[in-house]
């Protein structure tokens, strides 16, 4: 039985082996938390900012003066990112066996032929000092699919952060942006797809979390 993993099924993983195996096995599925409709509109929203952009070969002011971002320009393949942005496409890759591994990207950074992978992400409070680590994963996965599909990578990729600052006078919201510069490890994403496999393929872990104590 081939699987479909995307790297919100390897973090489900890490948190309760069982509560993924339950799911991947469709014997039970563990109740999905409310997202947030805001962070999601204004992805949608910050992909069209950054493709007008894009349009005129330029970088947004957000990233354009960054000294990491320096001689980059925006991907500019626009049919082949809207399959990459796209939830139920995104960039795939197939193994022999036939399991599936997918992610969308919000964007993608070109450093003359290597691509460099620029993620949204936003936040109610100011950054901690661990706040981008809890992206690691997320960002080495696609690393990994990238390769995977035949593209040179640079070893690292970007997250952009969008926080609230203040309410103008006219109504507007201001918002700060902070660019963290990651180091990408797609071993980590090998070894994470590796592990959901042999979890998959084993017996239902019996170690239970409070979703799953009873299933």
């Amino acid at each position: 039985m081939p699987f479909k993993l995307s790297p919100s099924a390897l973090s489900l993983m890490e948190e309760c082996p069982r509560c993924f195996w339950l799911t991947k096995h469709k014997e039970w599925k563990r109740p999905e938390s409310i997202f947030p409709s805001l962070p999601s509109g204004m992805d949608g929203i910050l992909k069209v900012h950054f493709d007008k952009f894009r349009d005129k070969r330029l970088l947004p002011p957000e990233i354009k003066d960054h000294h990491h971002t320096k001689d980059l320009k925006l991907f500019d393949n626009e049919e082949l990112l809207k399959i990459w942005r796209n939830n139920l496409r995104g960039i795939r890759w197939e193994d022999k066996e036939g399991n599936v591994l997918f992610g969308a990207v919000d964007n993608i950074l070109v450093n003359g032929k290597k691509l460099i992978v620029l993620d949204y992400k936003t936040r109610g409070f100011a950054l901690k000092d661990d706040t981008a680590d809890h992206y690691q994963n997320q960002l080495d996965i696609y690393n990994f699919l990238l390769k995977k599909n035949g593209y040179e990578t640079e070893d690292y990729a970007f997250l952009l952060f969008y926080i609230p600052k203040q309410v103008m006078e006219t109504g507007e919201f201001v918002f700060e942006t902070v660019l963290a510069r990651r180091k990408v490890n797609v071993k980590n994403a090998e070894s994470l797809y590796k592990q959901a496999l042999n979890i998959l393929k084993g017996a239902c872990p019996k170690e239970s979390c409070d979703w799953c104590e009873k299933r």
